[in-house]
């Protein structure tokens, strides 16, 4: 009986060979990611459990990104971040990208990929639920809490159980209507929010591998809402093309058996499928966007580690030029090199950035923003009575802001098209 890919890099993690579904391994951990959000409680729990002047297990290993809530006058959120620069400071960490310098990055998943972390076949743990978008790079990344965090601070393992798979296959040339989040909010509308709970969701087929990285990332980055514990895609050649641009450290590439045993697998053809959106609130209330067609809104949003990558401003770029945004719009870029690029790169004869000013959207610097609703003063947030559209990835109430305020879920194509309408629209009616 062969093994899914998941189960591969945990039986490479810990010196295994093999694994099984259920079983329970110490995990020697490649990477540990935190922010401003739990870095601080996690730095706490370790210094009380290990000692003030322990030594972190591998600096080198470590990765910090401030994110959350960073743009803002609020007195606490300015702490995390002295907290986290302290730490640094005393540490002589390398890969602590100070928020206010040159090295600031922007949202750490998306950070993640484009400073080369992200490497086929090895395993990384951070403290926040979307680690998982680091699945698309044929690894093994899930979020963990503070107390997990802390103890691989200290120690570099972790004691994990092996998940079962389940195997989602898109079949078929991706539409140009279609986009990842159109699949992925596909996905959990059949399996609900808890339909992979501690399960490995691994995502194969044509389509698939016709995305780029970026848009792979998207796919993986909302395994967590259907209680995923990570996405995977094995890598190929558009994989290694954009590790080797961005890293020279080794890797190892894995792919599930022909035999390996799955819970389940589902299987698509994206030419059947049309755009979707989540209603509110819940990421898995699903409906075609024929059905909700015409809807009120009052914001739309473009930004987070989900929606806010280069792709989806490429994918937005083109409903936007020469038409007006009728209702508030927000362009988050979810890192500081999406955000140069949407200066440099031209939709025909503007900028990227240039097409969404001239439409009379809000144009914000790149954090995390609203995509978690964030202090009062964070641009973009919704309040009492808003119905937002966005390219986040929850929409639970309260998510974006005000409880109560309803979000809806969609791609960049859809909430571009809404934008310019006014209300809640097809994107298939402006390709």
């Amino acid at each position: 009986m062969g093994m899914t890919i998941t189960e591969k890099i945990f039986a490479k993690a810990s010196g295994k060979d093999k694994v099984i579904p259920g079983e329970s391994v110490w995990l020697d951990v490649d990477v540990l990611l935190t922010h401003d959000v739990c870095g601080p409680p996690t730095i706490g729990i370790w210094e009380n459990e290990f000692g003030k002047e322990a030594k972190i297990w591998d600096k080198d290993k470590l990765v910090i990104f401030p994110d959350h809530y960073i743009f803002t006058k609020n007195h606490h959120a300015n702490r995390n971040i002295e907290i986290l620069r302290e730490f640094a400071k005393k540490h002589d960490l390398p890969n602590y990208y100070d928020v206010g310098t040159d090295r600031y990055k922007g949202v750490c998943h998306i950070a993640l990929a484009e400073e080369g972390f992200n490497l086929p076949g090895t395993v990384l743990f951070g403290t926040d639920s979307h680690t998982c978008t680091s699945g698309a790079f044929g690894m093994f990344a899930t979020g963990v809490g503070n107390t997990d965090a802390a103890f691989i601070l200290g120690t570099g393992k972790i004691w994990e159980k092996v998940p079962e798979s389940m195997k989602f296959i898109f079949n078929g040339e991706m539409p140009e209507y279609l986009t990842a989040k159109d699949l992925i909010l596909q996905i959990l509308g059949d399996i609900t929010t808890d339909g992979a709970t501690y399960r490995s969701m691994e995502f194969d087929g044509e389509a698939v591998y016709s995305l780029d990285m970026w848009e792979r990332m998207t796919l993986c980055n909302m395994a967590i809402e259907g209680g995923g514990m990570n996405g995977i895609i094995a890598a190929d050649k558009i994989t290694e093309e954009f590790v080797k641009a961005r890293s020279n450290k080794p890797y190892e590439i894995f792919k599930s058996d022909s035999d390996a045993v799955y819970h389940s697998v589902r299987e698509y053809d994206v030419s059947k499928l049309a755009p979707v959106v989540a209603k509110p609130h819940s990421p898995d209330n699903r409906a075609s966007i024929d059905e909700v067609k015409n809807s009120k809104i009052t914001k739309c949003y473009i930004g987070s580690c989900t929606g806010g990558k280069i792709t989806d401003f490429r994918f937005a770029a083109p409903i936007f030029y020469g038409r007006e945004a009728k209702v508030p719009t927000f362009i988050v870029p979810g890192s500081t090199d999406v955000d140069r690029q949407l200066n440099t790169e031209m939709y025909k004869d503007k900028t990227l950035k240039e097409v969404f000013a001239d439409a009379g959207c809000i144009i914000a610097e790149s954090s995390c923003a609203a995509c978690l609703g964030g202090p009062a003063d964070t641009i973009g947030r919704s309040e009492d009575g808003d119905y937002v559209v966005s390219t986040t990835n929850r929409n639970f109430p309260g998510r974006m802001g005000s409880k109560n305020a309803g979000v809806y879920l969609a791609s960049a194509k859809t909430v571009a098209a809404s934008a310019v309408s006014g209300v809640l629209a097809d994107p298939r009616e402006f390709i």
